[in-house]
């Protein structure tokens, strides 16, 4: 729910909150010399709100892996909107539609062998 809620946001105060749970849950793993041993979820929310941050090709591959690991299907339809809407529209294709003729050239009509 938090970085459902940083997507929406964008706000820092939403992505330092993803990382202190983030950093809670790992404490929960084994520790070495008193420090956490454990880093998946860091790493992982810091790698998703980068991701949200700054999309491209790359991280958009990034954002659909974590989707798919949603199992909820309302939060995971909420996210995917919440994604959809930060991203940048490209500019439609300006070239108009051309109908190439050449595209039946060689083949028979029905009824015509």
């Amino acid at each position: 729910m938090a970085i459902l809620r940083f997507a929406v946001t964008l706000d820092n105060a939403d992505r330092l909150a993803i990382m202190a749970i983030a950093s809670e849950i790992d404490r929960l793993g084994p520790e070495r010399d008193g420090k956490p041993d454990f880093g998946f979820f860091r790493r992982t929310s810091a790698e998703v709100c980068a991701a949200i941050l700054q999309p491209n090709e790359l991280t958009a591959t990034l954002l659909h892996q974590y989707l798919a690991r949603i199992d909820d299907g309302r939060l995971k339809r909420a996210f995917a909107g919440a994604l959809e809407a930060d991203q940048t529209k490209t500019s439609p294709v300006t070239e108009p539609f051309r109908r190439d003729s050449r595209l039946w050239r060689g083949l028979s009509l029905p009824g015509n062998p």
